[in-house]
C-alpha cells in the first residue's frame, strides 16, 4: 500500500462524476496521488491507503454500482480510512434540510457502521432536463424537484481539503 487515494463514484448523468473529479483534484493539489474511477471499474484496493466513495442519489437510494462496490469491498474498506458522500438534492438551502435529515441510505447503514467512515457528506446535485428520460422527467415533475445545477463546488473543495489534511498528517495509516 502506498500513499494513493481512491475516489470511486457512481453517477447516472455525470454530475456526481464531476464532484468526484473535484475531490480528486483537491487531493492532488494537496500533494496526494489520487485516482478517480467509476466504482464499477475498480478492482483491487491494495494500492490505496484511503478511499472516498460517492454516489448519486435517486429516491433516497445509492446507484447500484456504488452499492455493489461497498458490499464487495466491505472488509478491505474496514481496514483503511474511508469517506462517503452522496449527491442528490436540488434546490437552494441546506441539503440535509432539503432531504428532511436524510444523509445516507438506511439499507446501507449496517455496512457503514462496520466500515466506520471518517465522515458522511451530502452535496447538492444537478438535474439537467436535456439528460433526463421521459420517465425521469415525469418523476421529477411529480415530486416537484427543482431543475438546474445546485452543486456547490466550494463545499466539495472544503470537504476534500479536510480529507487531504487528515491524510497528510499521516495519522490514518489504519483504522
Amino acid at each position: 500500500m502506498d500513499d494513493r487515494v481512491l475516489v470511486a463514484y457512481a453517477t447516472k448523468h455525470g454530475a456526481t462524476a464531476e464532484i468526484a473529479e473535484k475531490i480528486g483534484q483537491t487531493l492532488r493539489e494537496a500533494g496526494l496521488p489520487a485516482d478517480v474511477l467509476p466504482a464499477n471499474r475498480v478492482g483491487d484496493l491494495t494500492p490505496y491507503k484511503a478511499v472516498v466513495l460517492g454516489s448519486a442519489v435517486y429516491i433516497g437510494q445509492w446507484r447500484k454500482e456504488a452499492v455493489a462496490f461497498l458490499k464487495a469491498n466491505e472488509k478491505a474498506l474496514a481496514g483503511r480510512p474511508v469517506w462517503l458522500f452522496s449527491s442528490g438534492p436540488t434546490g437552494k438551502g441546506n441539503p440535509e434540510e432539503l432531504t428532511k435529515g436524510w444523509r445516507f441510505p438506511k439499507a446501507l447503514q449496517p455496512i457503514s457502521d462496520r466500515i466506520q467512515p471518517r465522515d458522511l457528506a451530502l452535496f447538492h446535485g444537478a438535474l439537467d432536463p436535456k439528460t433526463l428520460s421521459q420517465v425521469e422527467k415525469w418523476m421529477i415533475k411529480k415530486v416537484k424537484a427543482p431543475l438546474g445545477d445546485f452543486r456547490v463546488l466550494d463545499a466539495v473543495n472544503s470537504w476534500a481539503s479536510v480529507i487531504a489534511g487528515t491524510l497528510k498528517k499521516g495519522a490514518v495509516s489504519n483504522k
